[in-house]
């Protein structure tokens, strides 16, 4: 009950009053009748399902999103967690772009595979994979709308585990991971200016300063 300032677990319950335990350890005493008259959320069934939920976005820069050339298909398809997932979307791609004959001809008009697309695949497959992932429900990587803070990509899944401390250490790693490997598809995490960005641009001006239509 965020409204009263209790988020933890019940310890005693009374006839006019009952306490809850918050998670930083102290005491909230609440009314019986608050219980009645306002809303509450109750954690029991996240605990009885055993699993816990993991909802968290990426925020990607949206300039770094564009189609992956031959060469690094070839390097992905290397990845046991897309070969499977590019050699089939490429025979899909080739079977569309053939029936364009001659439109086919201007890049334009045919169907290619994204650096983001690919990405969404490879982290799908992860979360398929990983061993504490709880496999039985439900997951989701997609897009949000996108902000002035980047494009989101969400990530949704259930923890095979319901301790928080362990839930935490599942959470950060597959994020550490999907970090990391960003690079690998040619993205970038979108990042406000630090102070020291601010200082290397100080630093730079003038030296490697060019038109933006020059930037390729």
């Amino acid at each position: 009950m965020p409204q009263l300032n209790a988020d933890g677990d019940v310890v005693d319950i009374a006839l006019h009053t009952i306490k809850v335990q918050n998670w930083d350890r102290t005491i909230t005493t609440i009314p019986t009748k608050r219980f009645m008259s306002d809303s509450f959320k109750n954690w029991r069934g996240m605990q009885e399902s055993g699993g816990r939920r993991i909802k968290r976005a990426i925020f990607l820069d949206q300039t770094s999103v564009r189609f992956l050339s031959h060469e690094e298909i070839q390097h992905l398809s290397g990845l046991y967690l897309l070969s499977d997932y590019l050699a089939s979307k490429q025979q899909e791609i080739d079977d569309w772009n053939k029936k364009l004959a001659e439109r086919g001809k201007e890049p334009a008009n045919t169907r290619r595979i994204t650096n983001l697309g690919t990405f969404r695949a490879y982290v799908e497959n992860y979360l398929r994979k990983h061993p504490k992932v709880n496999q039985q429900m439900t997951q989701i990587v997609r897009h949000l709308n996108p902000t002035p803070e980047g494009l989101p990509l969400e990530v949704y899944c259930f923890a095979n585990t319901i301790e928080w401390v362990p839930y935490e250490g599942i959470q950060a790693d597959i994020f550490d991971h999907l970090l990391s490997i960003l690079p690998e598809f040619g993205l970038r995490v979108f990042q406000q200016p630090s102070g020291v960005d601010m200082q290397r641009w100080s630093a730079g001006v003038g030296a490697d300063i060019r038109p933006l239509q020059d930037i390729t």
